[in-house]
């Protein structure tokens, strides 16, 4: 059973990875006869969580619904260095052809999954949560936002339609923070409403305003402090967010805080792909002998 919901655009992700990378064909794998069949794996090089099994199940399905796969582990699970990840066998051209395309997404998404859990590791015990951000690839927002899940972290917002971020040019051209806040009240009805606070000034209005969160933006430690305080003396009036400069070496600096949550936009812009490699046997028998 899947662990995490699956991007229902999953399939359109990969057919356009697949035509960007294909296009009118795949004029290499077209020298190898059409009777050869394959067999591998894909190992890591280095410790990971996995992610983007359903990405290359996709991709190989698209191309052809005779290769098979097996995965020694579900996304989400950790893989030493070393260790496999999955073994593959079937008619070796389309094979060759989603191999690249198959790498591509699993090595991102393990890589986006594979930092978020660094992130959820540091800040173990304290109570904050690790959130991502829409400093996503573009056309591949719902897939890193998927392994941030598999990774142990939460999704903030999707995108501009599912909650209201009040930032600085939105309370200028506003007028003010507070008429910012109910102009949202009034527009979007039920949808939760943050703001984007940069000093304790603005935080003390915010707080006013009784916005459901509060982003503390580049603040101090000394200050965020000061501000989960200053929350907690009001009756926990909103949730608070700590966001920008978060490194891995201060975050639990920051979680140490008292915030509820700290927004990490490395996670998927920053984002390393984990060092994955297919190896391939390739058998003399004809297709129809192999299976």
């Amino acid at each position: 059973m899947q662990r995490f919901p699956l991007p229902e655009d999953l399939p359109r992700q990969v057919g356009s990875a697949l035509q960007e990378d294909v296009g009118t064909g795949d004029v290499t794998a077209s020298l190898v006869p059409a009777s050869q069949w394959v067999r591998g794996e894909v190992i890591t090089r280095e410790a990971a969580i996995l992610c983007g099994s359903a990405w290359v199940r996709e991709t190989f399905r698209q191309l052809d619904q005779r290769i098979r796969l097996e995965f020694a582990v579900e996304d989400g699970a950790a893989l030493a260095a070393g260790a496999r990840v999955l073994l593959i066998e079937g008619p070796a051209r389309p094979v060759l052809t989603g191999e690249r395309t198959a790498l591509n997404f699993l090595q991102l998404l393990s890589g986006t999954a594979t930092a978020a859990r660094r992130f959820v590791d540091a800040v173990a015990g304290t109570g904050c949560t690790i959130l991502d951000t829409r400093k996503t690839l573009p056309g591949l927002r719902t897939a890193q936002k998927y392994a941030v899940r598999c990774g142990g972290a939460q999704n903030h917002r999707m995108g501009l339609f599912d909650q209201v971020l009040i930032k600085e040019n939105h309370i200028a051209a506003s007028g003010s923070l507070l008429g910012a806040i109910e102009a949202a009240r009034r527009s979007t009805p039920g949808i939760r409403i943050e703001v984007e606070v940069e000093s304790l000034e603005e935080f003390a209005q915010a707080l006013g305003a009784r916005p459901d969160i509060i982003m503390l933006d580049e603040f101090s430690l000394e200050d965020m402090a000061r501000a989960a305080a200053l929350n907690r003396e009001r009756g926990g009036i909103a949730r608070l967010e700590a966001s920008g400069s978060v490194s891995l070496e201060r975050v639990r600096e920051i979680a140490a805080t008292g915030v509820d949550y700290i927004s990490v936009g490395s996670i998927t812009k920053h984002v390393r792909a984990v060092d994955l490699s297919m190896r391939l046997e390739f058998s003399r028998h004809s297709l129809s002998a192999a299976t």
